[in-house]
C-alpha cells in the first residue's frame, strides 16, 4: 500500500511539473509575440541580420541631429543616415520625442532602408538595451 501511494504522488508530482514547465512556456511565448509587435515590419532576417522587404535595424552612437534626420555612427565606424517623419515613434520607458534623443547616446532604429542607403525610421529605441549587440 505505501508502494502504490509512493507512486501516485510521484506520478502526481512529475504531471504538475510538467503542466507548470509546458504552461511557463506557452506564457513566455505570448508574452514574446506582444512584445515583438509593437516594431513594424516585423519579419524573417536575411543572413546580413536585416530584414526582409528592406526593413533594418541600425544600432548606434547619435553622431548629430536636425529637425528631420539623425546621424549614427554604427559599431563599424561607418555611419548611417536616419530620416525621421511624423509617423515615426521614439521610444523610451515612457514615449519620448525627437527633442529625448540626445548626440552622444545609444539608440536602435527599425525602419526601410532607401535607396539611397538611408533608412526611414519606423521606431527609435532610446536607452532600452533590448537587442544583443554585435560581436
Amino acid at each position: 500500500m505505501k508502494n502504490k501511494n509512493l507512486i501516485i504522488s510521484v506520478v502526481s508530482s512529475i504531471i504538475m511539473l510538467a503542466l507548470g514547465f509546458f504552461g511557463g512556456i506557452q506564457y513566455q511565448r505570448n508574452k514574446l509575440s506582444k512584445f515583438s509587435n509593437n516594431f513594424p515590419g516585423n519579419g524573417m532576417r536575411n543572413q546580413m541580420g536585416q530584414r526582409s522587404g528592406g526593413f533594418n535595424q541600425v544600432r548606434g552612437t547619435v553622431l548629430s541631429k536636425d529637425e528631420k534626420s539623425l546621424t549614427v555612427k554604427l559599431q563599424d565606424n561607418s555611419s548611417k543616415i536616419i530620416l525621421m517623419t511624423d509617423s515615426t515613434q521614439i521610444n523610451k520607458v515612457d514615449k519620448g520625442v525627437l527633442d529625448d534623443i540626445k548626440v552622444g547616446e545609444e539608440i536602435s532604429v527599425f525602419g526601410n532602408t532607401n535607396s539611397d542607403g538611408s533608412v526611414t525610421a519606423n521606431n527609435v529605441q532610446v536607452g532600452l538595451d533590448i537587442m544583443p549587440k554585435a560581436q
